[in-house]
């Protein structure tokens, strides 16, 4: 009984978006416990940003060891590359080591289509349209060929996963490849990007039309398309409680993850800032 009443208080509990995040800033929260001792939370808008570091939620997959080694090594890969901030529709660039390369090195832009994984095994998918050809690369985030990641424009987009660009037009995924980087206000809100692709006409890769997409035109399909996609959906699963609990992590550990690596982060981010502050003064 008492899980039932705590998975409804999560379910109640309204979630906050990027936006409401972003108008906060990093800064360490403390409170103290009733012990007295000083405990330390993280922004709630850490999990936006960086959803890696929650496990995955599989029970089969669950080893706290494993987990907290993982996290360790991937504070250890940040502290030598930054790793900014990012999300599905952000334009990004990423350079990575390439032995076939004339100057040892491949740089690649495009739009983030998809992010996924947890811990070490976290990636993203870049797409651009090169040469009227549709070029995809998949990045792991922690791989250690990766010498720069660059966040050209920072924006969200209507939905979470962006693999229906496949089968849109192609002028929705084409980015010059020396995309200048446009700049940001610290702490300012990130924007989302409010546009709706067209597709082209059938046949596509998957059935779009059964998918609740928020960023695609009107699909203009027959109404027996539409009438099965109604058949095979599931509008029960969103009040399913042990589905919703089994497929995301708990609230207070999460809180104890990003304590756990909070403080760190924030180190990193100074001593980048620093760093580049040395630089304009050195310009200058």
């Amino acid at each position: 009984m008492a899980i039932v009443e705590h998975l409804a208080s999560l379910l109640r509990k309204p979630i906050e978006t990027s936006d409401e995040a972003g108008e906060r800033s990093v800064s360490t929260q403390k409170t103290g416990d009733e012990s007295g001792n000083t405990v330390i939370v993280a922004p709630p808008e850490f999990r936006f940003m960086y959803p890696e570091f929650l496990p995955d939620p599989a029970p089969e997959t669950r080893n706290r060891l494993r987990e907290k080694l993982e996290r360790m090594d991937m504070l250890q890969r940040r502290s030598v590359i930054e790793i900014p901030e990012f999300y599905t529709g952000s334009i990004m660039a990423v350079t990575v080591a390439d032995a076939n390369s004339p100057n040892k090195f491949a740089r690649f832009v495009g739009i983030c289509i998809q992010r996924g994984g947890s811990g070490l095994r976290a990636w993203f998918i870049l797409r651009n349209v090169v040469d009227k050809q549709g070029v995809e690369i998949l990045y792991e985030m922690y791989c250690p060929l990766i010498q720069k990641i660059e966040v050209l424009r920072l924006e969200r987009r209507l939905d979470e996963s962006l693999l229906y660009l496949r089968d849109a037009l192609p002028e929705y995924s084409t980015f010059p490849l020396n995309m200048e980087q446009e700049r940001r206000l610290n702490n300012s809100v990130v924007p989302i990007n409010p546009i709706k692709v067209k597709l082209r006409p059938r046949p596509w890769l998957e059935r779009w039309e059964r998918q609740n997409l928020q960023g695609v035109e009107d699909l203009n399909l027959p109404q027996r398309f539409y009438d099965k996609a109604e058949k095979v959906a599931k509008p029960w699963e969103k009040y399913d409680l042990m589905l919703h609990y089994r497929k995301t992590i708990p609230a207070e550990e999460q809180e104890k993850i990003f304590a756990e690596v909070h403080s760190q982060l924030q180190q990193q981010e100074l001593k980048r800032k620093l760093r580049r502050r040395r630089g304009f003064d050195n310009e200058q």
